[in-house]
């Protein structure tokens, strides 16, 4: 493999957990038992590698967008493909807009207004740690931050979804952020 391909394969791979939490984020929890987010992750980049000639972006949050473009279209049709529904491309744009929805979140959670290029490779860089602190939660803990924080369930929805009572919900969601601010700490 020349150096190229495998700093290219370098830099995709340094999103896996970006777009793992994306993932997690908008996968239908019905379509869990059926369907990992990781292999939509993985579909996603290798269409990616496949594709890279067609990247016009220079910067990382350009790479960023266009992953996000591809997860959105790559999470469409698994969805479309378990709901055997005819395609419908308003439900395409919509899970796009939601996929670029859940990655501000990630970022205004992280930091606010960033200009300089130094300063925006930091914060893309923070990102894909939040990512991975997300994910390192336990499951619980993971489910109930996901759904208050990005899918702005409240705890009466994450309650009925999980079933646990609001006050079990409410002791997740704490223990959790809890957990991840000291993650972040150790990192800085």
């Amino acid at each position: 493999m020349n150096h190229d391909r495998q700093t290219q394969n370098e830099r995709l791979d340094g999103f896996r957990s970006y777009l793992n939490f994306l993932a997690r984020v908008q996968l239908d929890p019905r379509l869990r038992s059926k369907l990992d987010e990781s292999d939509v992750v993985q579909q996603t980049l290798l269409q990616a590698h496949r594709s890279m000639d067609q990247f016009r972006g220079s910067t990382s949050e350009e790479m960023a967008a266009w992953l996000r473009q591809i997860l959105a279209r790559n999470l469409a049709h698994t969805t479309r493909d378990f709901g055997r529904d005819k395609r419908d491309i308003q439900r395409e744009r919509s899970l796009e807009a939601s996929l670029s929805e859940s990655s501000a979140r990630l970022e205004g959670w992280l930091a606010a207004d960033q200009s300089s290029p130094s300063q925006r490779f930091e914060r893309n860089e923070r990102l894909v740690v939040a990512a991975d602190a997300v994910l390192s939660l336990p499951e619980a803990q993971r489910d109930a931050i996901v759904m208050h924080y990005w899918q702005s369930a409240s705890l009466a929805e994450i309650a009925e979804h999980t079933g646990k009572t609001p006050a079990a919900v409410a002791g997740l969601l704490h223990r959790g952020l809890r957990k991840l601010r000291n993650f972040l700490k150790e990192l800085e």
